[in-house]
């Protein structure tokens, strides 16, 4: 069993130059954690950044086999941890241990996923246009590109995945898989979970030979060390899961720089969901109940979390509303993530509770424990009008609350989709016949989200090659890329291209002979061929 320290982790050596300290603490019990942790300095977050940009020369020429072998390292002294890591993990978080257990799976599955991407290599997106030294008037040279890694990559842990997005989260082994070094930013709400994880990555990297500095965390609690962070010279991109607020003050810093870089912030997003008079017919009961689960999943702290549910007026709606009504009142409190989180969602309740036009139709029949930061599950209703009077109701409020709007016709649904903000998700609960009849609400929701859901509900998502974790803004600061998934890796790289190259010098993936067997665009069509000359 490791022992912690609390100090911060600089490539291969500890640090701790600030008297400044914080502890975690247990959100059930609220007594702190044992550990003392350590503010990060000026001077510290310079070392790891410097330390990793000087890694980053050797890290980038490193094999895709070699950053493969060190992901599936990871994963190996990550999984190694074993009960301690979990224990942890249950203490700062709340979460209960099959959470806590399958989120470590996600994790370490996620990283031998890009271990695979990197060894099969087409991700790299390879375009070959060979010369043609006749054509008139002007000759055609010969032009090759790939993508290639930017550098540094700057990484902040998010609270509400402290393993599957934080230190060994899809940030970090997508960059790690594109040949960039990493500096963490530990979350502050569980810096012990954060300690361990970071600890098990470098001796993962020791193992299999990776330069110092490919790896580093630091832990803050202050806004100070994340502007430190995100502003340093040699910081190239940096990604963020949390607030509005806090992304978007991040995001500004970033491109307020001398030299701008690339901030991939995933923040607010009330992920809707359509009810249409075909799914509501032949299984308004079960979309009820599958609503309450979506809606309480993990203390309703994901950011896929239904937030608002919208539907025609009739009587299976009504019947609809009246089964999640009854899921909310056998659904159980429990603890969120810590004090901070359970005060921002009492006080979004309380605020809802007192707007004109809304109803609470449904809440836990248990009550919540205030002692033990404890959160209801809440289902509210109100019409179009109330809706309307009320459009604080289109921001999130994080945790397991909802409001279900009932619309006297579909020109009703597609004014609401129309107001709504960019969000990661949207689900439409339907017939194919009412998709048909909806195509124009569903014109408008593909203009708004990133993931649009048939028949299923936002959370609960798959960690795969075509999944998109992304959407306008405010769910993103660039809804191009997506934070899970393979394609997560393009974050962190950029286009390089070679014009009249010889063979000796080109990366593997772009020569002639294609030792690598990646598939290529050449000429405008793919191809794994070598190319015959």
């Amino acid at each position: 069993m490791l022992e912690l320290h609390g100090q911060h982790l600089i490539g291969r050596a500890t640090s701790a130059e600030s008297d400044d300290t914080f502890q975690a603490a247990n959100p059930a019990t609220g007594e702190s954690l044992p550990t003392v942790f350590h503010e990060a300095t000026p001077g510290e977050i310079d070392r790891a950044l410097t330390l990793a940009a000087e890694a980053f020369v050797a890290f980038r020429q490193t094999s895709p086999e070699d950053r493969a072998r060190f992901l599936d390292a990871c994963a190996d002294e990550v999984e190694a941890l074993g009960e301690q890591l979990i224990e942890t993990t249950m203490a700062e978080t709340g979460h209960p241990e099959p959470r806590c257990l399958g989120e470590r799976g996600r994790a370490t599955g996620q990283a031998r996923m890009f271990a695979e991407l990197a060894r099969e290599g087409s991700w790299v997106d390879a375009r070959i246009d060979l010369p043609q030294p006749d054509r008139q008037p002007l000759p055609k040279p010969d032009v090759r590109s790939l993508m290639f890694p930017v550098g540094p990559v700057v990484v902040f842990g998010a609270s509400n995945f402290p393993l599957a997005i934080s230190v060994f989260g899809a940030d970090t082994v997508s960059a790690f898989a594109a040949g960039c070094p990493v500096v963490v930013k530990a979350h502050p709400a569980h810096p012990a979970t954060c300690e361990l994880v970071a600890r098990a990555i470098l001796a993962a990297a020791e193992k299999t030979g990776m330069p110092e500095g490919v790896f580093s965390l630091v832990h803050g609690r202050t806004n100070a060390v994340g502007m430190g962070l995100v502003q340093h010279p040699e910081t190239t991109a940096a990604a963020f899961t949390g607030s509005l607020r806090g992304g978007r003050a991040l995001y500004d810093a970033a491109n307020a720089r001398p030299v701008p870089i690339p901030f991939y912030a995933e923040m607010g997003s009330v992920n809707p969901i359509f009810v249409l008079p075909g799914a509501l017919k032949e299984r308004g009961n079960e979309i009820a109940s599958g609503y309450i689960q979506s809606l309480t999943l993990g203390v309703g702290q994901f950011c896929t979390n239904p937030g608002l549910v919208f539907g025609l007026e009739s009587e299976e709606l009504n019947t609809f509303v009246s089964g999640a009504a009854e899921g909310a009142r056998g659904a159980s409190p429990a603890t969120m993530l810590h004090a901070g989180i359970h005060h921002a969602f009492t006080e979004g309740v309380n605020a809802m509770q007192h707007r004109s036009g809304l109803t609470l139709v449904g809440q836990s029949s248990t009550p919540a424990d205030e002692a033990k930061s404890e959160a209801a599950c809440h289902v509210f209703e109100t019409d179009a009008e109330g809706l309307r009077n009320n459009p604080e109701l289109f921001e999130e409020v994080f945790g397991p609350v909802s409001t279900v709007v009932k619309c006297p016709a579909t020109s009703d649904l597609e004014e609401f989709a129309g107001q709504l903000e960019g969000s990661l998700t949207a689900s439409i609960h339907g017939t194919e016949e009412d998709l048909a009849s909806h195509r124009g609400l569903i014109d408008i929701l593909e203009k708004k989200v990133g993931r649009l859901i048939f028949n299923g509900y936002p959370t609960g998502i798959e960690v795969c090659h075509a999944m998109h974790h992304g959407g306008p803004y405010p769910a993103t600061a660039h809804s191009y890329f997506t934070s899970i998934g393979t394609r997560c890796i393009y974050r962190f790289v950029r286009p390089l291209c070679f014009q009249g190259w010889p063979q000796s010098q080109l990366p593997a993936e772009l020569r002639d002979d294609n030792p690598r067997g990646i598939q290529r665009l050449v000429d405008g069509e793919y191809t794994r061929d070598p190319i015959a000359r």
